[in-house]
């Protein structure tokens, strides 16, 4: 396997005639509002593990749910939660695929698409179902993941062009030509702190070779499967690298995205994690950091095998600390302190009940794990169309309400001494 460059100078970043490189957002034309202002302040000062005026919240949200929300809360058919409730912060996704192309669509009808992606796998997306379900991939043996070459990252189209991409265009919606990543950053970026974010390897392998193959192949092939990692390691660092360069200063922040747990545990190995993805990880914090950008990791499951890892590596918050997996934030902050920040772990189970007393108890018992900053309010991975929008809108305001500082909490507050 090897990252092909184009050998068109005018097809790289460093060849971007007019774009964004190299200007300065505080000397352009765009302004920031004060409510923006505000919202940074507080981001940076919570990641700092200091006490801003509140807690900030934000959070992902189902389609299914904007609709719902938009309909029992009679607003227009195209508001959005980030700006009703002027949310603290936002995530990006640039285009990642390793293959730039527009999906080949294999079967369409008014129930269903089938798409081949960049990826070079086949998506069946039903359209009243939240998640598409992977029908077969191209890469389907050790040696053709060997062989598969990977376009080059720094490619100006996945971040100044339209096109699809899977990770944006498919996914709880379809959406074919996404619009530009950067045009996305600078339309946000006057009104929000704004993350970018890149998967980490095995996000990758789930797309390229699917799961079952993943692990198959670990086990049979440990150290070809590792020499794989290796290289589409490198191919992630460098779009990272050059996400932040295309965006040119209009970043806050930075979410890498990477599952590698379930319920109980891992998908594999701790060690073998630490030998082949960890290094990749660590090297895109990393660079995240010399460009004053806090990371944000995302990965579902319960990850308590290397939650020590991901300190090591300077993991800023970690998110989203399901709850279904185990994870509990309070039990967390008393483990570890303030040596990590924590966004998410507020049960969305909770909150399609909708039962306001439960939600209101679990959510003055998780701001215990505040104190002193380092906690992002947000689910415990995000907003489901079997939330009520009139249950998020009492949850958004209820935090807004108690999430000031300093902290009174009364009956929910919770002794953060360290128990182990």
């Amino acid at each position: 396997m090897r990252i092909l460059r184009d050998a068109d100078a005018d097809d790289t970043l460093s060849a971007v005639e007019g774009s964004l490189l190299g200007e300065n957002p505080a000397m352009g034309t765009m302004q920031r509002s004060a409510s923006t202002l505000a919202k940074l302040e507080r981001m940076q000062r919570t990641l700092r593990h200091e006490e801003p005026d509140r807690v900030p919240v934000s959070d992902f949200f189902w389609g299914g749910f904007l609709s719902r929300w938009r309909q029992e809360l009679n607003l227009p058919q195209d508001a959005d939660p980030y700006r009703y409730y002027d949310l603290d912060w936002i995530v990006t996704i640039p285009n990642m695929d390793p293959h730039i192309k527009f999906f080949e669509t294999i079967r369409e009808d008014r129930n269903e698409v089938w798409v081949k992606t960049g990826f070079e796998t086949v998506l069946r997306k039903r359209l009243d179902l939240p998640m598409p379900e992977q029908m077969s991939w191209d890469t389907d043996s050790i040696e053709k993941l060997e062989a598969f070459e990977l376009d080059d990252p720094c490619d100006r189209r996945r971040f100044f062009g339209a096109g699809d991409n899977q990770i944006a265009g498919v996914g709880d919606g379809f959406q074919r030509n996404s619009p530009p990543w950067v045009e996305t950053v600078k339309e946000l970026w006057a009104d929000f702190p704004v993350f970018g974010s890149m998967i980490e390897v095995n996000e990758c392998l789930t797309r390229l070779v699917g799961q079952e193959n993943t692990l198959l192949w670990m086990g049979l092939y440990p150290e070809r499967l590792g020499a794989c990692v290796n290289r589409i390691g490198e191919f992630y660092l460098s779009c990272c690298k050059a996400a932040i360069e295309a965006a040119a200063g209009y970043l806050d922040g930075f979410v890498i995205w990477g599952d590698v747990a379930y319920r109980k545990n891992m998908f594999f190995s701790p060690s073998y994690w630490r030998e082949y993805f960890k290094p990749w990880v660590k090297a895109m914090v990393a660079h995240c950091h010399a460009h004053g950008l806090p990371v944000i990791y995302h990965g579902c499951g319960n990850v308590t095998a290397i939650f020590e890892d991901y300190i090591d590596i300077g993991i800023d918050a970690y998110n989203p600390l399901e709850v279904k997996a185990g994870m509990d934030v309070v039990d967390l902050r008393r483990r570890y302190g303030h040596r990590i920040g924590f966004c998410g772990n507020l049960d969305v189970q909770k909150w399609e009940r909708g039962d306001r007393e439960e939600i209101r108890a679990e959510i003055l018992r998780k701001l215990s794990a505040a104190k002193g900053g380092g906690l992002i309010f947000q689910s415990d991975h995000s907003v489901t169309s079997g939330v009520s929008g009139r249950t998020y809108d009492y949850i958004v305001k209820l935090i807004r309400e108690r999430g000031t500082y300093p902290l009174d909490l009364g009956e929910f507050d919770e002794d953060l001494s360290r128990t182990m």
